[in-house]
């Protein structure tokens, strides 16, 4: 008998701040619906110097995690975009925080916004031969692409931590997808950046590109149509981006369907819309929002696009499953994201300067203001210092 494996919880974390698109619109002179109808973006998640890719998956991770459940994980799997070390895995700096079994494998995985799905689909492969395994797959970032640029509302940051087990509460993983890899330059940041460099309208059209290449050649090995779809979850680097990649295939769809997979886009966007860019997180929140805000049902199929510039994409799906309302708490998401405090321009652009310098010295954050469980206090000998509260 073949054993489902999926996923079975799922937790998500962003700072308590937020920016305005509208007040950010007024501050570089541009018309606000650009930036909320344009881009498809109403808020933008503020990283403070507190916290990074690390902490911000310790906390994810905090909301899904038991006594019981770390007792059983046998990998930490770490897409990010947003490493703190070229050597050092960012998974391993998680286990130590999380208080995980030395016995587990802990390893960072790096291909821009595809980081995470890489993760998800090893921690599904491992797991189907070690079926008493759980995996934790994370995705976390912090977009990037500097003050007053073309990419600066398409910023944001958060975390998104699943766990992959047998027998799942929220998602069965079908076997079979479908990906895509070509060496592009649409998206990179060298080592000596901090932030991105982007060609956006080239982006978009690869992002486009490579979803109709990895759709088509997914209906092809499975002989599905859009018609076995229920809803369709985009990477949303910004909502319109996966707008656009709906429309494409909508046309397919009957009319009836089309407002039902058009409904559960909107349901799917909604918490990206406040939260901003994820990066490797993006697709996960994408799901996530779709799970909270839609009207799913027990053994519906969902699909999946998953693109990571440079360029890489994937197309997969999943099936419903009967409790997945149990695999997340909505009720603390939901305050999570209503209780954040919103910034002036001012204080948004002093906080992103703020961020841990890259010249090795030490420093003492200060973290009196600082809510979250786990939090970086700073940098003593090159070395990061973290903290739980």
């Amino acid at each position: 008998m073949t054993v489902k494996v999926g996923i079975d919880k799922i937790g998500f974390y962003t700072p308590n701040l937020y920016l305005d698109m509208v007040d950010l619109a007024h501050a570089r002179g541009a018309d606000p619906a650009k930036y909320q109808v344009g881009i498809g973006q109403s808020k933008q998640a503020v990283i403070p110097p507190t916290q990074d890719v690390v902490t911000m998956a310790a906390n994810a991770a905090a909301q899904i995690l038991t006594p019981t459940i770390k007792t059983q994980i046998a990998m930490v799997l770490f897409g990010t975009e947003s490493g703190i070390d070229n050597s050092k895995a960012t998974a391993v700096y998680l286990a130590h925080l999380l208080e995980l079994s030395p016995q587990t494998r802990a390893v960072e995985l790096k291909q821009a916004c595809y980081g995470a799905t890489a993760g998800l689909q090893l921690a599904a492969d491992y797991v189907r031969v070690h079926p008493q395994a759980k995996v934790l797959v994370i995705g976390a970032d912090i977009a990037r692409y500097g003050l007053r640029t073309a990419g600066e509302v398409t910023q944001g940051g958060g975390a998104v931590a699943m766990l992959v087990t047998a027998n799942p509460q929220i998602l069965e993983l079908e076997a079979t997808s479908s990906y895509h890899t070509a060496d592009v330059m649409d998206f990179w940041r060298p080592t000596y950046r901090t932030e991105a460099l982007v060609d956006g309208k080239y982006s978009t059209n690869v992002y486009l590109d490579f979803f109709a290449a990895v759709w088509a050649d997914y209906q092809r090995q499975t002989k599905l149509t859009i018609a076995d779809f229920a809803a369709f979850a985009f990477h949303l680097p910004f909502t319109k981006m996966g707008r656009k990649g709906l429309r494409q295939i909508l046309p397919t769809a009957t009319p009836e369907h089309q407002a039902q997979l058009t409904a559960a886009f909107e349901a799917s966007q909604a918490d990206n819309r406040d939260v901003g860019n994820l990066y490797t997180g993006s697709l996960y929140l994408s799901f996530l929002s779709l799970l909270r805000h839609g009207h799913l049902q027990a053994g519906q199929r969902i699909g999946f696009f998953s693109y990571g510039s440079g360029a890489e994409g994937e197309f997969f799906s999943g099936l419903i499953q009967p409790n997945y309302r149990q695999g997340f708490d909505d009720t603390a998401l939901t305050d999570l994201l209503a209780n954040r405090r919103a910034v002036s321009v001012a204080e948004y652009e002093q906080l992103y300067n703020q961020q841990l310098s890259s010249d090795g010295q030490d420093v003492q954050l200060a973290v009196g203001q600082e809510q979250a469980p786990y939090y970086l206090a700073g940098r003593q000998h090159e070395q990061r210092v973290y903290r739980r509260q």
